[in-house]
């Protein structure tokens, strides 16, 4: 079950965190990955993991925000069957404490670059006669987080434009769905707790995990296998669908 044999699958921001344990259990399952990150060295220790466990694994620099790098790189990885839209930033502030120029920062890469993506993989889909994207939304479009105004806003975008696309091509035979994970543990939450919290990082940490009512933060791997069924024909029957993964903190959190 689960076989993704003879698929060939993109995965933004796959050089760290939820996007390296996709694309590492992607490969394990027989997927062709394709890895597009910032640059070709933050993609490099995935690729080699991959590599290295003898899977099949390719990966570009390029910056989602920009339709034509992001264009051009699809071109030259050509027909595709998985698209996985994980590629985001984040921002803290409420909406009078977020300057313009970092609202812009978050739309352009948390929003453009999706629609960037989906822009230039629908033609490569064509090729394949369908296939899956997975966009990666967030709890904080289901719920209120404090301090995450432009992060929020975004991820709500990202959740309406998955139920855009599911309803646009799925003559085509294409299915879109999303996932909403609350907090999952990245080198990403470590660098955004030591530069926001510094001097507080264990306190802070342990404050987050709690949030879950289930008592601690995600795992990158348990992200990774949600998208695996979710990409997988097993899954055939789903499509404009966001499924939280959260430790229950939309249900639960009282």
């Amino acid at each position: 079950m689960f076989s993704l044999k003879n698929k060939k699958a993109v995965v933004t921001g796959g050089g760290s965190g939820i996007g390296r344990a996709i694309a590492t259990l992607f490969a394990k399952q027989g997927a062709e990955v394709h890895i597009i990150d910032l640059t070709i060295e933050s993609a490099k220790e995935a690729l080699d993991e991959i590599l290295n466990s003898g899977g099949k694994a390719f990966s570009y620099a390029c910056n989602v925000a920009n339709q034509e790098e992001v264009v051009a790189t699809f071109e030259k990885i050509g027909n595709i069957n998985i698209l996985i839209n994980n590629a985001g930033i984040a921002h803290v502030g409420k909406v009078d404490t977020t300057p313009a120029v970092d609202f812009d920062r978050v739309m352009d890469v948390n929003v453009k670059g999706v629609y960037n993506c989906l822009f230039a993989a629908i033609p490569q889909f064509r090729l394949s006669n369908g296939g899956v994207i997975i966009n990666m939304a967030s709890i904080a479009a289901w719920v209120g987080i404090p301090d995450r105004f432009a992060y929020s806003t975004a991820k709500g975008a990202v959740m309406a434009m998955t139920l855009s696309v599911a309803k646009d091509y799925i003559g085509e035979n294409i299915r879109c769905n999303s996932i909403s994970p609350a907090r999952v543990h990245t080198p990403f939450v470590d660098g955004f707790i030591s530069k926001n919290y510094a001097g507080k990082e264990a306190e802070m940490f342990e404050k987050l995990s709690q949030s879950q009512p289930i008592g601690r933060m995600g795992k990158p791997d348990e992200i990774a296998a949600l998208a695996l069924y979710l990409c997988s024909d097993e899954a055939g029957f789903i499509t404009g669908c966001d499924y939280p993964i959260d430790g229950g903190f939309i249900k639960l959190n009282n």
